[in-house]
């Protein structure tokens, strides 16, 4: 099995992180209980959730599945804040004051004191950064948290995090999370140049591009019952596009030909591009988990890394995934 570091921090990770939006919302608690198990018997030693997904049930079932199994030291929990979880007007954004509340919510639903990873969800471009990375600094002084990171950050506030933190001593982010896979490669152009140049950790959200490179759909108007797009319409849905959808077909002809399984190719080529420290895959099923865990020891040859090159050019994007990041500008060509 092997590990690689998590950014600048020195702990150890495994080439594939369990997602776990799905828990709850389809997946029932019984079965995301059994795909932790199996996950963690399989190696597979960092789980990512957000205080917002299917409204906290995720984290609820992580920490009911670490203290019934008791290997809660064996794992990392990463969690986020960011998102609204409630109607008044400080229950969002990465303030001091919603930042420490949603904090020790967070270590309520997930039964433990302390928060391996804690990421910005998203960005505040009304809050002024310090604030935020001074009331991460308070929450690792208090052992609350032992790591910081981001997620769908544009490079330039990455920088910025990074200096701030140079000039008022605050802990530096270790990591950034952003969408990553073949039909979406803006992040190679800056993003990933910027985590290998400060030693960031890359984590990689979506890099089954929500099923269109597993051949999950046909129609861009009528979403397979039981799908990502079938279930979570809005921005989900406007990701599932004739463009990806055509080009998902191709792709699938590409693992069919080399004898792979398109899930397991799709998060094979994320997993061993350059500067990626690991994909998360966000397995529905326990069967869904069980073809994803091959691919920790499957090595990408050039000759198909060269075939998937030609099917989105690198740096280039076919479908937006960046559409829940208000600052990602760039038009699409496709």
């Amino acid at each position: 099995m092997d590990y690689r570091i998590l950014g600048r921090s020195g702990v150890k990770v495994s080439t594939l992180g369990l997602g776990t939006d799905n828990f709850s919302n389809p997946t029932s608690q019984k079965e995301s209980i059994q795909i932790i198990d199996r996950a963690i018997d399989a190696g597979i030693n960092f789980i990512d959730t957000a205080n917002t997904y299917a409204d906290g049930n995720s984290e609820r079932i992580i920490g009911k599945a670490l203290k019934s199994n008791g290997r809660r030291s064996k794992v990392l929990v990463a969690t986020k804040v960011h998102y609204r979880v409630g109607p008044g007007p400080n229950d969002k954004g990465n303030s001091r004051l919603h930042i420490i509340q949603a904090c020790e919510a967070s270590l309520k639903r997930l039964q433990t004191d302390y928060i391996d990873l804690y990421q910005l969800h998203r960005p505040s471009f009304d809050i002024p950064l310090d604030e935020t990375l001074g009331a991460l600094s308070d929450l690792v002084t208090q052992g609350k948290v032992r790591y910081v990171g981001s997620s769908t950050s544009p490079a330039w506030k990455i920088m910025e995090a990074l200096h701030i933190s140079e000039l008022r001593r605050y802990p530096y982010l270790i990591s950034e999370q952003s969408p990553y896979n073949l039909l979406d490669r803006r992040i190679e152009n800056e993003l990933i140049p910027c985590c290998e140049h400060n030693n960031l950790a890359f984590i990689a959200w979506s890099p089954l591009a929500m099923g269109l490179l597993a051949g999950r759909y046909e129609n861009a108007n009528k979403m397979p019952k039981g799908s990502r797009g079938h279930l979570r319409k809005g921005i989900y849905g406007e990701r599932i596009t004739k463009t990806g959808i055509s080009l998902g077909r191709k792709f699938v002809k590409i693992a069919n030909e080399h004898h792979i399984k398109p899930v397991q190719l799709a998060t094979l080529w994320v997993k061993d591009q350059p500067g990626v420290t690991l994909p998360l895959i966000g397995p529905r099923t326990i069967q869904q988990l069980e073809d994803y865990l091959p691919v920790m020891e499957m090595e990408l040859s050039q000759a198909v890394r060269e075939a998937c090159d030609d099917l989105v050019a690198p740096g280039s994007a076919a479908v937006n995934f960046h559409n829940s990041a208000s600052w990602m500008k760039m038009r699409l060509e496709w």
